[in-house]
């Protein structure tokens, strides 16, 4: 006996002596269940913000870029139903202890000790009605709840629903549970669950009671009768209970070991004989322990006699106070040593049942969200790296076509300057030369003529019509095939040239520009009508021989002109004929300029040359008479029929035949002169209208590039934002995954403090 206390007491210290060692001081291993719950809670917590966090993330980029794909966003929404349902059953989790044993053996009692209240209904005889849970109360009341309802009631009710001797009887295997404050409990306030049951030899429904109420057990007590032994209704349960559950974890207390008190000499050989038997039922018929560590799991213990006496101690009295059998001191010890042992191994087992499943799951779970997260980050990084070539070659793509651009304008500039100039010269000189034949132009105009001003008018106008659409028409002949020519050339070049700038999506936009039906055409405005609105035509007989005439002609040969005017002797008005044309009177207040030699002229041949220019009859026999006496009278009479029968001649067919060729002359030499003057205009017009064709042209097709680089500086932008969103969803992938490591890590932490150190 003394040997039995000896190696208690060791135990005792010795188990006080790891928990001092171990990291987490405490005064009890019950501490280790409670914290490890804390820790976990604390971890499933953090996973379930961080898989809140993924989702946001991922959903953030669903519709951006490609980055997620939809059904990685369902897998990591359905850990989020996971997680929360995880954190729940955490909450919920606790030690279950399930008492079973025959009817009578003391099992409330046992809890009653363990308690050290008397909650639970006991006595002789079958007691224990229906299934009794005893957990603790978070807001320090007492009060029980039936199965299937939430309402509270008074605790004292308990004797009367679980107690067999009622009459308000429930269901053997209905669940009364019994909230009792913490703080009056050590047990309670480390989450321990004590669940008593109705005897085992009281029903058939074992299978219905192993299911409802010992699957999600910790630790199964079987309490026996040391004054008996194990019975086969006993063993049979506990062999149902290991076909459920895997190597459950039993202890099996002798109860009423009080009673070998009184029998002192048999004492070893009947808690041999018990030891034996149930060292057998455990390593050899359930086989859940070796023999050696079966015999850690048997202890001989009086419950009623620990209950008394702890209740003794509440009410400030010895323990050992009262009718007690002898040997109770060591069975109080070994009850002791039983809760220590219990609360061991209910504490590693509820860890290792409770926790252990979860944490594998938290560390699943973060590995498949980090593999996820590596998924997407690679493919962002990809994406980056593929989004930087696209951005790197529609950069260089921009660069060079700006270079082009700036070096094919300048060179369209110059090739547009040369044609314009080239338009010019040749419009000039066609026009020049269409100016030289404008003569058989007016000679081609065939509307009838008359003198009159009314019908003259008219005749004008139709000439200023035909001179301007002949004109026109003869340049359009001469040169518009190969304007056009020129002009299609060019525009082909600058398509063709521009739309190597273009992308393909724009090239057919670029051949869409010059959709001609016909070629280009120069408008030629001469306006003629305006050109020569001041012509006026001068339509009066003139002689061709006559003496103004050959003066005229004669000056216009030597280049000088006769001045009469001033002579130093003016012409008497007595010697001027009324009868004068308007052209004497010209000639006569017009200066002659005659060559030097002829400077001493006589006064009479002053007056014979004035008398001639005057035309009138003093002149002409004034000149005849001097003549007459010069040559002879035959010569001029011969002289004066000729020169008379010229004059007739001419008078005759002054026509309106005559006219008219008088008419197109003097109009001829007018729009000559006008039209010289506008051929500079004229060509510049026709230059700028091919100017401004070219101009348009390649305008049209800078817009086209213009649109290609504003798309590219689009492109670029776009290639920017998602670099932007690229890089923010690798970084914020990286810190989600490192958050997962981290997590994962918690996991394997919790799993060497709490669960492989129990191993």
């Amino acid at each position: 006996m003394a040997a039995y206390i000896n190696r208690t007491v060791s135990m005792i210290g010795g188990d006080s002596q790891l928990r001092v060692n171990d990291a987490r001081i405490d005064n009890s291993p019950l501490q280790i269940f409670v914290k490890a719950k804390k820790k976990i809670n604390d971890i499933f917590g953090e996973i379930e913000d961080y898989v809140q966090d993924t989702v946001i993330f991922m959903e953030s980029l669903q519709d951006d870029h490609n980055i997620i794909k939809k059904e990685e966003i369902e897998n990591i929404k359905g850990y989020v139903n996971k997680v929360h349902g995880i954190r729940d059953v955490l909450k919920r989790d606790h030690m279950k202890v399930a008492f079973f044993g025959r009817t009578s053996n003391g099992k409330s009692t046992v809890i009653n000790a363990m308690l050290r209240d008397k909650i639970l209904p006991s006595g002789i005889g079958h007691t224990t009605n229906c299934f009794l849970q005893v957990e603790g109360s978070e807001n320090g009341e007492s009060y029980l709840m039936t199965n299937g309802s939430n309402e509270k009631q008074n605790v004292s009710s308990v004797g009367q629903l679980g107690h067999a001797l009622c009459k308000e009887k429930l269901c053997e295997s209905n669940l009364v549970r019994i909230f009792w404050p913490k703080e009056k409990c050590l047990l309670l306030r480390d989450d321990v669950v004590f669940v008593d049951s109705p005897g085992v030899d009281v029903t058939p429904n074992l299978d219905e009671w192993i299911d409802k109420h010992c699957l999600d057990a910790d630790v199964f007590v079987l309490v026996a009768n040391a004054e008996s032994t194990l019975m086969v209704t006993e063993k049979n349960f506990f062999h149902k209970v290991s076909t459920r559950l895997s190597k459950p974890n039993i202890f099996i207390l002798n109860n009423r070991w009080d009673a070998s008190a009184s029998e002192p000499e048999f004492f070893e050989e009947v808690r041999a004989q018990h030891q034996d038997r149930a060292v057998d039922f455990l390593s050899k018929e359930l086989k859940v322990y070796t023999p050696k560590d079966a015999e850690d799991r048997i202890f001989f213990i009086s419950a009623k006699e620990t209950l008394q006496a702890r209740m003794q101690e509440q009410r400030g009295q010895p323990a050992h106070n009262g009718a007690l059998a002898e040997g109770f001191q060591n069975r109080y010890f070994e009850f002791q040593d039983f809760e220590r042992k219990f609360e061991e191994c209910i504490s590693k087992s509820a860890v290792k049942t409770k926790f252990e499943q979860h944490s594998q799951r938290g560390k699943h779970i973060a590995t498949e969200i980090r593999q996820t997260l590596d998924e997407i980050l690679n493919r962002a990084q990809k994406m980056r790296v593929e989004q930087l070539a696209i951005k790197k070659e529609v950069h260089d793509k921009l660069n060079f076509t700006e270079e082009q651009l700036t070096l094919i304008t300048q060179e369209m500039k110059n090739k547009i300057h040369h044609m314009v100039e080239d338009v010019e010269q040749r419009v000039s000189k066609a026009l020049n030369e269409e100016i030289r034949r404008l003569a058989v132009l007016v000679d081609e105009f065939s509307v009838p003529f008359h003198p009159e001003s009314l019908v003259l008018n008219v005749y004008k106008r139709e000439l200023h019509t035909h001179v301007e659409n002949g004109l026109g028409s003869n340049l359009r002949a001469r040169l518009s095939t190969a304007l056009a020519l020129n002009m299609e050339a060019s525009q082909r070049e600058m398509t063709n040239r521009m739309a190597s700038l273009l992308p393909e999506s724009k090239r057919q936009l670029s051949l869409n520009i010059l959709p001609r039906r016909e070629p280009f055409e120069i408008l030629y405005r001469l306006n003629c009508d305006n050109l020569c609105a001041d012509f006026h035509e001068d339509l009066e007989f003139r002689f061709s021989w006559g003496i103004t005439a050959l003066i005229n002609r004669f000056a216009g040969k030597q280049g000088q002109r006769l001045a009469i005017a001033n002579y130093p002797q003016e012409i008497p008005q007595s010697i001027v004929s009324p009868t004068d044309s308007v052209d004497s009177v010209k000639y006569v207040t017009s200066s002659v300029n005659f060559p030097s030699r002829n400077d001493d002229w006589s006064l009479a041949t002053r007056i014979a040359i004035a008398s001639i220019t005057s035309q009138g009859t003093m002149g002409g026999l004034i000149v005849a008479g001097f003549m007459l006496k010069t040559v002879g009278w035959r010569l001029i009479a011969i002289t004066g029929a000729i020169y008379g029968a010229l004059y007739l001649y001419e008078r005759l067919t002054w026509t309106n035949k005559a006219k008219e060729r008088e008419f197109k002359r003097q109009y001829v030499d007018h729009a000559t002169k006008k039209l010289r003057l506008i051929v500079d205009l004229t060509s510049a017009n026709c230059s700028h209208q091919v100017q401004q064709e070219l101009s348009s042209t390649f305008a049209r097709l800078c817009h086209l590039v213009d649109e290609a680089t504003t798309e590219m500086d689009d492109e670029l932008k776009n290639i920017a934002k998602t670099l932007r969103v690229l890089e923010e969803a690798a970084t914020s992938a990286k810190v989600l995954r490192n958050k997962a490591n981290y997590l994962a890590n918690e996991l394997e932490l919790f799993d060497a403090a709490y669960i492989k150190s129990l191993n």
